[in-house]
């Protein structure tokens, strides 16, 4: 195969555009599944709301901590409109998420508001992916698209590696709190 080919471009060498398309479809992937069950499927709305909100979350602190204000100085003027229409798109995601955790995984409410959730990342996802990228990869360039794309994973790992300490400590709280009403009902 040539070696200017895509495919051999080393995975830790993607630009920022192919990582934030990635977290696209992976959260994608994860509401068509949410959209698909039941009310019956406690159990799996809840471990998908967990992984969505997670994956959200993560993906609009990257994007609004290194990729759009990179994007709003690049671009003319009378394409910044982009930039704060994603950020209020990212508001709107929230409000619907903070909706969602707050209604019950057995209820119409819950399905209804994850199709208004995935509506709303449909529509931010293909505007970002059909206006905003294009305008980015013509003004930013390779080099710079692939710095930020290191920028971005560097940023991922360290936010990862922040949530699985706050899942160890709470599961280790947890396990303590047992143990400790174990431990009271053996002295009894």
């Amino acid at each position: 195969m040539p070696s200017g080919s895509r495919s051999s471009k080393p995975a830790g060498r993607a630009d920022a555009i192919s990582l934030l398309t990635q977290d696209h479809r992976k959260v994608k992937r994860l509401l068509n599944s949410l959209d698909r069950t039941t009310d019956r499927a406690t159990n799996r709305r809840e471990t998908l709301l967990k992984q969505i909100e997670t994956e959200i979350k993560m993906h609009s602190q990257l994007e609004e901590e290194i990729f759009y204000p990179v994007y709003r100085d690049a671009v003319r003027k009378s394409d910044g409109h982009l930039y704060y229409e994603s950020l209020e798109e990212h508001h709107l995601v929230d409000i619907v998420l903070s909706e969602l955790n707050s209604a019950k995984v057995n209820s119409e409410e819950f399905g209804a508001k994850g199709k208004v959730l995935k509506d709303l990342i449909d529509h931010h996802a293909e505007e970002e992916e059909t206006e905003m990228f294009p305008k980015a990869r013509k003004v930013m360039g390779a080099d710079q698209l692939r710095e930020l794309g290191n920028q971005l994973r560097e940023r991922k790992q360290t936010l990862q590696s922040g949530l699985l300490t706050r899942a160890a400590r709470t599961a280790g709280a947890a396990f303590d709190s047992v143990l400790s009403k174990v431990g009271r009902k053996s002295a009894a």
